[in-house]
């Protein structure tokens, strides 16, 4: 029914007030601007800004942390990672696991 219910014409028109977030991402209709977390609650553009901007930077860090997991899975490099031990590069679990395998002196090489 809509706007043909007969309480439709009932309800007092009322407009949100403005926050400074209008026309970001988030600010959808019919909700508005959307913020579940509080993080714009202080009002504070530059800081939801700054937030936003880490939480991109963030993601990306994320994805790349994904990818560095995932290629180990199907490429290994060729040789010795230790020749001293015997440990080659294929020989290394990928993931936590490596932990316990590499040698100290391994990690500490630069």
């Amino acid at each position: 029914l809509g706007k043909f219910s007969p309480g439709y014409n009932t309800l007092p028109e009322w407009e949100k007030p403005k926050n400074g977030f209008e026309g970001l991402v988030g600010d959808q209709p019919p909700l508005g601007f959307w913020d579940p977390a509080g993080y714009a609650k202080d009002g504070n553009v530059e800081n939801f800004k700054r937030r936003r901007e880490v939480e991109l930077k963030h993601g990306r860090v994320a994805m790349f942390a994904t990818i560095g997991y995932i290629v180990p899975e199907y490429f290994k490099f060729d040789g010795d990672l230790s020749p001293s031990s015997g440990l080659k590069f294929a020989d290394v679990p990928n993931g936590l696991k490596a932990l316990g395998v590499v040698p100290v002196a391994g990690w500490a090489h630069r």
